[in-house]
């Protein structure tokens, strides 16, 4: 595309936050520079942990055009797109399948923009300025690929349409039906379900749980202190780590994008034992973290689930994404939805088998999507 400046910077502070936040353009909460540089400033993203930030800033004639989050990844820990296989593949022919550009989120599988541009109606002109551009800059770098993971289904079909190989896979998200309140959406479900899930609520209530939904500035420091805590126990007791994110990611934040933090908070009698905290935009809730220091029957789904779609509902957002995993949900109102991904290898027989790999993968998505849709608590066309 005709007089295009690529720049490509080392951290998210070579940017003034009004431009980048003017090219991001939206409230989605994980493309604010707020976040991306609380990630660099806690050192959760950083070179020496394998994510060196390489945010592509596009110009023309000295005007910022748009932006885009970017890294050189030396492993492929905190993406959710998996392709651990593909770098086995790669390490068994004696080639490198790192480092690699990846556009992405890191540590956050949640879909929205990657390629943020300040005028929407360059859109076409300047994917297939960076189709092009992204492969040669990985070439010149010495990166194996490039990927970029969880866009919107349109993004992902014009990345596949200049040559980036689509690569899908499945979440469970919960969408506002013009349910009214809590009681619309269980009278949506079967008989047997809808029992099934006031169970469970009756179930929390009895051991004596109280469940509180806090709001950016309401959030005390002690409860931000005792989420800390709980985040780090549940990566303790998963992956035997700390977690990926330091306090002082959370202690950023807290300060720098308040609105967008819904946290909640659960209590027997006066202790706090379990804490969910989610991002929010003007139409979406994200389910991001979960913690509790002791186990209570029913209470993650209540934390992580019912309270957020209560949240929704009260708050008038249309949608919830409650993070990556966990058929579970489906029994719960969480419709079974696709994720998108696109990929470009420089290695042409590695690309070719990886175009094979997709279209089988794809196939046994597509009928697992079918599956799972009926496993979905929701009333059928005979009313049952």
């Amino acid at each position: 595309m005709a007089n295009l400046q690529l720049e490509f910077v080392d951290a998210i502070a070579e940017i003034a936050e009004c431009d980048w936040n003017r090219a991001a353009a939206c409230d989605y909460p994980f493309t604010r520079f707020e976040f991306l540089h609380a990630l660099e400033a806690s050192g959760a993203v950083a070179p020496d942990r394998g994510w060196q930030a390489h945010h592509l800033i596009i110009r023309r004639q000295d005007q910022l055009v748009g932006v885009m989050p970017l890294y050189i990844k030396t492993h492929s820990y905190g993406e959710y797109v998996f392709d651990w296989s593909w770098a086995d593949a790669y390490q068994r022919h004696g080639r490198p399948y790192y480092p690699k550009l990846l556009a992405a989120i890191p540590f956050t599988p949640a879909t929205g923009p990657r390629l943020c541009l300040i005028d929407e109606g360059e859109r076409n002109d300047i994917v297939a300025a960076l189709a092009v551009a992204l492969p040669k800059h990985a070439n010149d770098i010495g990166a194996s690929s490039v990927h970029i993971l969880f866009s919107k289904a349109e993004m992902a079909a014009m990345w596949s349409q200049h040559g980036l190989m689509q690569r899908i896979g499945p979440q469970y998200h919960w969408y506002d039906r013009d349910y009214g309140d809590f009681e619309g959406f269980l009278a949506a479900f079967s008989s047997r379900k809808r029992k099934g899930l006031r169970k469970e609520r009756r179930v929390v209530a009895e051991q004596g749980l109280d469940l509180q939904v806090l709001t950016g500035a309401e959030i005390s420091a002690a409860q931000w202190r005792f989420f800390f805590h709980c985040y780090q126990l549940t990566y303790a007791k998963r992956s035997g780590h700390g977690g990926y994110l330091p306090e002082s990611f959370f202690t950023e934040l807290a300060t720098s994008m308040p609105e967008h933090l819904v946290m909640v908070l659960a209590s027997h009698g006066d202790e706090p034992v379990a804490v969910a905290l989610n991002f929010r935009d003007q139409h979406t809730l994200y389910g991001r973290y979960w913690g509790c220091i002791r186990e209570y029957e029913f209470l993650h789904f209540e934390a992580c689930y019912y309270q957020g779609i209560e949240y929704c509902l009260r708050e008038g957002l249309r949608h919830f994404d409650p993070g990556a995993q966990g058929e579970h949900k489906i029994q719960r109102g969480f419709t079974p939805i696709l994720t998108y991904s696109n990929h470009w290898l420089a290695d042409g027989d590695f690309s070719a088998a990886v175009q094979r790999f997709l279209d089988e993968e794809q196939a046994h998505i597509g009928n697992y999507l079918r599956e799972a849709s009926e496993m979905l608590p929701f009333k059928k066309a005979d009313g049952v």
